[in-house]
């Protein structure tokens, strides 16, 4: 099983986290709407599912730096 919480690259620095927005029967099988504000470490974690939103471009953002360095 991987534990490893989920990753959303995103272009907004406020996001709306329900849970199950990618899961057929959506908001049902997740959880109530929050809506997360990125700050200046690049990134927010959702309090109820752990999902991390990370601001493309940003200082948290791994995938921009790799491929920079490629």
């Amino acid at each position: 099983m991987n534990d490893t919480p989920e990753t959303a690259r995103t272009s907004k620095k406020r996001n709306a986290c329900d849970g199950a927005s990618d899961i057929p029967g959506g908001a049902a099988l997740g959880h109530p709407r929050v809506w997360l504000e990125i700050d200046e470490k690049g990134y927010v974690d959702c309090g109820y599912c752990d999902r991390r939103f990370i601001l493309i471009g940003g200082p948290a953002d791994v995938a921009a730096e790799a491929s920079v360095s490629e």
